[in-house]
């Protein structure tokens, strides 16, 4: 720790050696979590990160806080199990594609739609990586690989969209080697009250190597989301998005500024978040990046803890025996 008693990035690096293949994203993310960790003022004993199994579940063991290596899919799980038995902690889960939308995708959307107060990190490289190369639940339709020599007949999920149809509070997307805006939407996602997930582009440099180089390489193909500002993007701002009549969006070149789409992250429904989305399945051209949606809605541990409260004023201290005994009850033997 450093002498003045503030954190660095430096105390939240483990003794643990980094175990990922040279070159991987998500060193790039590490960095930037073990950076933007100090600015939050929350003592290490306070944070608690949750994985569950694959390349992107090793993460507690190189971040100098708690953490929780769990089980593969379960991540949410047992992390709304922490939220709600300790509001005091910052609990964050990170995950894969494979292990949060597949085995994981029930827990998942269920966390979201319960506004637990978790912050998901879920790291998309389109691909199975810690058991070499299988197509995922995000792998392009057509994915040629071991399992799928003929290519995947699977039609992929939209991370962003599944998170909006699932009534996330807070989705967002950035990514790996975008430090200065991935560390802007951690504290977004921090900040926020509830459920947050932030999909982040992550790239597989064995497996799936330049999935999101037309993002990651070429600026020019970031949509990037302002709130309350023209969704324009292009090295000049020359291309833009506008709503089409019947309610998606689409890409122009060349439009005025009043025919362009104001981005409202604020909007209590999801139409537009839900627009911009599907403006690119899979990123081989212009994406949207930054923040789709941040809405306010009382948080799960909060109503949990109003409801028992409530109780206790009109039933008093409960009686766990009673309780098991009310009823029908049978006895056996």
């Amino acid at each position: 720790m450093s002498s003045n008693g503030n954190l660095t990035a430096k105390d939240f690096k483990t003794d643990q050696e980094v175990r990922w293949c040279p070159g991987c994203g998500d060193y790039a993310i590490l960095a930037a979590v073990q950076s933007f960790l100090p600015e939050l003022g929350i003592p290490r004993e306070n944070i608690v990160f949750i994985s569950g199994i694959g390349c992107a579940a090793r993460f507690p063991y190189y971040v100098e806080t708690y953490g929780i290596h769990s089980i593969h899919g379960r991540a949410p799980a047992i992390a709304t199990g922490l939220a709600l038995s300790r509001p005091d902690l910052s609990v964050w889960v990170v995950s894969g594609d494979g292990d949060a939308l597949s085995i994981g995708g029930n827990h998942l959307i269920h966390a979201l739609r319960r506004n637990v107060n978790v912050k998901i990190l879920m790291f998309n490289n389109q691909i199975y990586g810690l058991t070499k190369g299988q197509y995922s639940p995000t792998s392009p339709l057509g994915t040629v690989n071991k399992t799928t020599p003929m290519g995947s007949v699977d039609y992929p999920f939209n991370p962003v969209a599944l998170a909006l149809g699932a009534e996330a509070t807070f989705v967002a997307r950035s990514i790996d080697t975008d430090r200065a805006h991935l560390t802007e939407t951690l504290r977004r996602a921090h900040a926020h009250p509830g459920a947050a997930f932030v999909e982040i582009y992550q790239n597989c440099n064995v497996y799936n190597d330049g999935a999101f180089d037309a993002v990651r390489d070429q600026k020019e193909n970031r949509i990037l989301l302002l709130h309350g500002e023209p969704v324009r993007f292009g090295e000049d701002g020359e291309r833009g998005v506008r709503m089409r009549p019947d309610g998606s969006a689409e890409i122009v070149d060349g439009v005025a500024t009043d025919e362009l789409l104001v981005h409202d992250e604020h909007a209590e429904t999801t139409s537009l978040a839900n627009a911009l989305a599907r403006l690119s399945h899979t990123p081989h051209g212009p994406t949207p990046i930054g923040v789709f949606r941040d809405v306010e809605r009382p948080v799960y541990d909060r109503l949990l803890d109003e409801q028992l409260e409530r109780a206790r004023q009109e039933q008093g201290e409960g009686d766990l025996g009673e309780l098991l005994h009310a009823g029908d009850t049978w006895t056996i033997g």
